[in-house]
């Protein structure tokens, strides 16, 4: 995120944390695609990925002081996205990922396309901490030590997680590391 959605987004919050229900909305357009990213990648099911960003604004909203007051305030609403979507999870008790959830969007052309359902489906293969840990790393650009922080582990098991489901993309994919 630039510094300047980063500024914006503290801002956002510490409006939010004052009463100003408004900048709720700011919140939204600054975050809600990354937070629902993480979703979908850690539930493998669009429904289940909507009711948890769904479920992290309504936490938001109700107490907002710990997002405004947080040193690294995208990195406490993916951690807040990321429980709701572990809770949502839970509730469903599935073990596999529905067919609907298309991790990668399909590019305009229908080579892109075969290329990103193989993807997906390689994707799909992958435990839930290896699909978050490369969702977090290349799509919502984190280091480690973010990755580690909202995921609750050691900066070197995210790495490990992240190495580790890039040799199995690279396996299935049949390329030399």
């Amino acid at each position: 995120m630039p510094i300047e959605e980063a500024d914006d987004l503290a801002a956002a919050l510490g409006r939010l944390a004052e009463g100003d229900m408004e900048s709720l909305d700011r919140v939204w357009e600054l975050c809600a695609d990354d937070l629902y990213g993480l979703a979908l990648w850690r539930t493998g099911s669009r429904a289940d990925a909507e009711d948890a960003v769904q479920e992290t604004f309504l936490r938001l909203a109700r107490g907002p002081q710990g997002a405004a007051q947080a040193r690294h305030p995208r990195a406490y609403l993916l951690t807040m996205a990321r429980r709701a979507a572990i809770d949502q999870r839970r509730k469903r008790r599935e073990q596999a990922l529905s067919p609907e959830a298309v991790l990668l969007a399909p590019g305009p052309d229908l080579a892109r396309a075969a290329d990103a359902e193989r993807a997906t489906r390689l994707l799909h293969q992958l435990p839930a901490e290896q699909r978050e840990a490369v969702f977090l790393k290349h799509f919502a650009e984190l280091t480690f030590r973010e990755i580690g922080r909202i995921t609750g582990v050691p900066m070197f098991t995210a790495a490990a997680r992240y190495r580790l489901a890039l040799g199995r993309l690279r396996r299935h994919l049949g390329v030399e590391a």
